[in-house]
């Protein structure tokens, strides 16, 4: 099992897909410290609120954590300059992009993205299966 695994999750707006993951991380008791990101105060609060272990706020917090996250969660929009409703700056989505963290994407309605053949599942088990996969990393090595 490895040590020192740090999981970020970046969230904009409310904050209220970030706190969802944030909640059901601490609930699955992985073995990992979680780092909430919100490109806005509220975003951040509810992270806080959710448990993160450690939290920031705004565009030098996502480009600085990013190089150091094994893993980063959060809407597909993280990764798409100028998405959720310009709060995603081009720096933070390539600074996510170019993590050496593996990148577990939640396709949402608020990005102008679509992708095919997610619409079947409810967030909760697109949170499952990013747990799932979380895990089956950690226990596996």
């Amino acid at each position: 099992m490895r040590n020192n695994i740090i999981i970020m999750v970046v969230d904009s707006q409310g904050g209220g897909l970030g706190k969802a993951i944030v909640e059901r991380i601490k609930k699955a008791n992985l073995n990992a410290k979680v780092m909430g990101v919100g490109t806005n105060s509220v975003a951040t609060m509810a992270m806080i609120k959710a448990g993160a272990d450690d939290a920031a706020t705004g565009e030098n917090a996502v480009v600085y954590n990013a190089q150091y996250a094994d893993y980063i969660i959060g809407g597909l929009g993280i990764v798409a300059a100028n998405s959720m409703l310009g709060e995603i700056s081009p720096a933070m989505a390539n600074a996510i992009s170019s993590s050496r963290g593996l990148k577990l994407l939640i396709p949402t309605n608020k990005c102008n993205l679509f992708v095919a053949g997610t619409q079947e599942n409810s967030l909760g088990e697109k949170i499952d299966e990013i747990l799932k996969r979380i895990s089956a990393d950690i226990l596996d090595t």
